[in-house]
């Protein structure tokens, strides 16, 4: 069937496999063209960036010419329900439409897959288990047997948040790899064998650098090494890629430590008197201090905790100075079997991890700082200069990439995004314009007279601009905040009126996106979990309010951190830095309102900066070309009219 076909062109084209046997098939040039592009970068094996605006039909238009080219290729997706769509949905149709056949693995990170051994050392250990975590343990020991991946997501019996899960996977840190008495069994190992003989491997962008990040010890590298590599969702490799590529020590580490130490005890037997009572003193030191570090949830640099607490230091070294203790203990019990010599490993890497830290001194190139929750904490060391470390990773010029995303781009130009992910500025580019036509199917509303954000008063002059045109659609009505704090106060004063609200943290996602469009007069309050990666094409949704642009708190101690660094070598930082970031997520957001060609609906943007500072015209001219209106009636008008004809 091939044969009949040169490129992948002539596939997608009208007289292709799609459009025949798929009804309603649409020839889009810019997909073509795409799908074009794509295929000579893999022949070349070149790096592209291939921006490609809503409704082109991307994952076609990579899928297409990966397959057809016959190397081996990993598709890395932003999230796990995209890799699935792409396994289950979007693949087996390219397959069967091009009559190939090829060996498709999906492939997630450890933690998705049940581990056997630690199975049974948490049915050893169950005494320490409440009523519900037994009853999830025996479902999940029931489940075992009928499963053929391990995957966990498989049983729907066990919530995915549930406390007995980390009882039953594993990490990199407490897997003890060719060890395991279960390895052959290994759902891990499995997943793995299967990805090194496939011709395509789908995993997401977490999986893909936390597999980056590891050390290679024969076991714990999970990815293949491939000809092709492609990026979709690729705006969020900067973020994703920050929390993997430099160093963290935890409590949760620790106290996982001495919990499997504990059960490796009861199931070996090292029968040393001194080893629980010395992982009791650790669990008791690393909750003293998690208490050291203040009662609120927060977000802080090092060096401005430390001026804070100034023994902080000294208290982490005699924390580190105890899990050497419990290493010398683990050592001697470590004869004892496979699981306690794991444990003990570990011991000494977390010991070796902590002293560093204990280590008061700067780094020039790493910003060091504390993540405190309310039970937990971690303390990271993370790149300044994130584009730097991706240097390393993306300079195998034997391997062909592309990068791809609806947005990449600041105003038509990549230069950011480039830095950002440390490709040359000559790194070829491209962008493919969505096929939709905003001019006639979106109104974009920036109303007049709105004060500041943080001017005192703008969540009430928020609601008043809001509320009007939540009336006039009827719901159907996406409310988009920077910040929990001004979407509760939006939420309280919402509850007066008679719509259906839909406030993110009351059920998950999945639900409360089923909910809004079941039923009427539907609105759904949001923050960041919403800005991208939702759908809601058709009528159910007619309206995306943002309440202000999204730049990121410059108190945040990376982004605090990374514009102070710019400072010092003469960069702009709110510019060069701040705006970019702030305008690919406006974008994302954004491009929730129209998800197809007959899909109309307004997107109203409440801050004033937008039309008084000479960066807002950046903001305006990375959106779609819509309709611009600052006229209230005009817009409700226009709303009303898209409601009653939805009914």
């Amino acid at each position: 069937m091939i044969s009949e076909f040169d490129n992948a062109a002539d596939i997608l084209g009208e007289n292709g496999p799609f459009a025949k046997n798929i009804d309603n098939y649409t020839v889009r040039e810019s997909q073509v063209a795409m799908a074009a592009a794509i295929e000579d970068t893999i022949a070349n094996k070149q790096t592209l960036l291939a921006e490609s605006g809503t409704g082109t039909g991307k994952t076609f238009a990579y899928l297409i010419p990966a397959l057809l080219s016959g190397k081996k290729t990993l598709v890395s997706t932003g999230t796990k329900h995209l890799q699935e769509q792409l396994f289950h949905r979007d693949i087996p149709l390219v397959l069967k439409n091009l009559g190939l056949n090829a060996k498709v693995s999906l492939l997630k990170g450890r933690s998705n897959y049940l581990c056997l051994h630690r199975m049974i050392l948490a049915r050893g250990s169950s005494r320490r288990l409440d009523k519900v975590q037994l009853a999830e343990l025996e479902a999940v020991n029931a489940w075992e047997p009928t499963s053929k991946s391990g995957d966990i997501g498989d049983l729907n019996e066990v919530p995915e948040d549930s406390r007995i899960w980390p009882s039953v996977t594993s990490t990199v840190d407490n897997c003890i790899g060719q060890n395991c008495s279960y390895f052959e069994d290994c759902y891990v190992n499995k997943a793995r064998k299967a990805a090194m003989v496939s011709e395509v491997v789908v995993v997401n962008h977490h999986l893909f650098f936390a597999d980056k990040s590891l050390k290679d010890d024969g076991f714990g590298a999970l990815l293949p090494d491939v000809d092709t590599v492609i990026f979709d969702e690729a705006h969020q490799i900067p973020d994703i890629a920050s929390n993997f590529l430099g160093n963290s020590f935890s409590s949760w580490q620790v106290m996982e430590l001495a919990n499997d130490t504990r059960a490796a005890e009861l199931k070996e037997k090292s029968l040393i008197p001194k080893l629980a009572l010395t992982a009791d003193e650790l669990d008791k030191m690393t909750a003293d201090y998690r208490l050291s570090l203040g009662l609120n949830e927060r977000r802080v640099g090092w060096g401005d905790l430390v001026d804070e607490i100034p023994n902080l230091p000294k208290k982490l070294l005699l924390l580190a100075e105890k899990l050497t203790e419990f290493s010398e203990v683990l050592e001697k019990a470590s004869v004892a079997g496979e699981s306690l010599t794991r444990c003990y490993e570990r011991s000494l890497e977390l010991a070796q991890d902590c002293h560093k830290l204990a280590d008061d001194s700067s780094l020039d190139d790493v910003v060091r700082w504390v993540e405190v929750s309310r039970r937990t904490f971690r303390i990271h060391e993370t790149p300044l200069n994130i584009g730097n470390a991706l240097n390393a990773y993306f300079g195998n010029k034997q391997q062909a990439r592309v990068f791809t995303s609806a947005t990449l781009s600041i105003d038509g130009d990549f230069a950011h995004y480039q830095q950002l992910v440390g490709l040359e500025s000559d790194t070829p580019f491209d962008t493919w314009d969505s096929p939709f036509d905003y001019f006639n199917q979106a109104v974009l509303y920036v109303p007049e007279g709105m004060p500041l954000p943080k001017e005192e008063g703008f969540v009430d002059a928020l609601f008043e601009q809001v509320l009007p045109i939540l009336q006039a659609s009827k719901g159907a009505a996406f409310v988009l905040f920077t910040s929990f704090r001004i979407m509760q106060q939006f939420e309280e004063k919402l509850a007066d009126y008679e719509f259906n609200i839909l406030t993110q943290g009351d059920t998950s996602k999945r639900e409360m996106l089923k909910e809004f469009v079941e039923k009427p007069n539907s609105v759904l309050l949001g923050t960041m979990s919403f800005w991208e990666g939702v759908d809601v094409p058709g009528d159910a949704l007619r309206c995306v309010i943002i309440d202000k642009l999204p730049f990121e708190s410059p108190f945040d101690p990376v982004i605090k951190a990374r514009l102070n660094a710019m400072q010092d070598s003469g960069e702009n930082p709110f510019m060069n830095y701040q705006v970019p970031r702030a305008v690919i997520t406006l974008r994302q957001g954004a491009g929730r309102l129209i998800r197809s060609s007959q899909d109309k609906g307004v997107l109203m943007i409440c801050d004033g900066r937008l039309r008084t500072t000479h960066y807002g015209r950046v903001f305006l001219n990375s959106l779609p070309k819509m309709r611009r209106s600052n006229s209230l009636e005009k817009v409700s008008a226009f709303l009303t009219r898209l409601s009653e004809a939805s009914e």
